[in-house]
């Protein structure tokens, strides 16, 4: 009798938590969804919260593969090196609707899995999408223009839809339970696009073409197939003026998250500065338009040097009141001993890193409040 009363009030006070819990204000709400999921508001309301108080570190196919292993349960080269998960994962659903893994040969069903573990610790997972050239079948670095082709009413559109449809599958698919609400994902497509190395880059596409099929996606993902858990992230590669930064810009209705991705001026402390502008920059756009910023992808590859992550990474990020806004880092992935941006253990940047990673200033996944609540 006990145990069932026990059950009885417990069910009473998830109500009450459900049915007392302050609503979202306006300000709380991403602006690509008003109909988004608990869950993905609150996870947009927290990004908000914590992004003055530090930095959440980020790392590419975390628990996937590192230097010397692959699919190991529990296993991360971040944790190998400080005893602590990142915040954030990234992964690439690239080749996904063509393929059982993608580009990097992750499969999506172990990717899906990694993504649950990482979301039921509390973790936060964001995805970008290395597309491939649905014009010729090439890569997404086949710079063969395309997206004038997957446009509605175009030659290719139906087979955009196609890998769209895939993509919803995918994110509806990230249910931590049965009768569960599919988990958040910040989702980051077809980024980079400043620059011309992709076929949805500057000179493959006019700004036009690129807003369309931007506002097309989230239109479809959101109002024909109902996805209702991602965030929406704009992430140019670097820019010398917020002009050029928001050349591409679909509008304020169709993005969340104002990213940026930068490799070039992060090499050294001699280009900290322009870094530092850029940080500046999208920072107070995205305080003006009520968004979140991030460093959406940055890294020094094989990290030759050792104090790479407190003397570059983080002097960046704390310069000033407004580059100490940006809510998240991402690094990319650790793929081979020549090819890694994070470190692993028996790496001269390991005792540099643990100095990072005991910084008051970084957040690491043990250190993360309730981002889903």
């Amino acid at each position: 009798m006990n145990q069932i009363m026990k059950m009885i009030w417990g069910s009473i006070m998830v109500i009450l938590q459900i049915t007392c819990a302050a609503p979202f204000t306006s300000d709380e709400i991403p602006q690509t969804d008003p109909n988004a999921t608990n869950s993905t508001k609150a996870l947009y309301k927290n990004l908000k919260d914590v992004a003055p108080k530090g930095v959440l570190f980020g790392h590419q196919d975390d628990l996937a593969y590192g230097v010397t292993w692959e699919k190991e349960q529990d296993r991360s080269d971040v944790k190998d090196v400080c005893g602590d998960y990142p915040a954030v994962y990234g992964w690439d659903i690239g080749w996904l609707g063509i393929s059982e893994y993608n580009l990097d040969t992750v499969y999506f069903d172990d990717m899906k899995r990694w993504m649950l573990e990482a979301y039921k610790r509390g973790g936060i997972n964001t995805v970008s999408w290395h597309i491939n050239n649905l014009e010729t079948g090439g890569g997404s670095w086949d710079k063969t223009p395309a997206v004038r082709h997957i446009l509605p009413d175009s030659s290719k559109h139906e087979v955009y839809l196609q890998r769209l449809d895939a993509f919803a599958d995918f994110a509806k698919s990230l249910k931590p339970g049965l009768f569960k609400k599919p988990i958040p994902i910040i989702f980051r497509p077809f980024h980079e696009h400043t620059g011309s190395w992709f076929w949805w880059g500057k000179g493959n596409c006019t700004a036009e073409e690129y807003k369309q099929l931007w506002r097309f996606t989230v239109e479809y993902l959101r109002d024909v197939k109902g996805v209702h858990n991602l965030l929406y992230t704009y992430s140019t590669d670097v820019v010398d003026s917020l002009d050029q930064y928001l050349e591409f810009y679909p509008g304020d209705d169709y993005v969340d998250i104002i990213g940026i991705d930068n490799y070039h001026f992060l090499k050294s402390p001699q280009t900290i500065d322009k870094s530092v502008a850029m940080l500046e920059m999208i920072t107070d756009f995205a305080e003006e338009k009520n968004k979140v910023a991030a460093l959406t992808e940055t890294g020094l590859e094989s990290i030759p040097m050792e104090d790479w992550f407190t003397n570059v990474l983080l002097k960046t990020i704390k310069n000033n009141e407004k580059t100490s806004k940006i809510a998240w880092v991402l690094v990319w992935r650790n793929d081979r001993p020549d090819h890694h941006y994070a470190p692993y253990k028996g790496h001269k940047s390991v005792p540099d890193f643990q100095k990072f990673y005991q910084d008051h200033f970084t957040i690491f996944e043990s250190d993360l409040p309730k981002m889903y609540k």
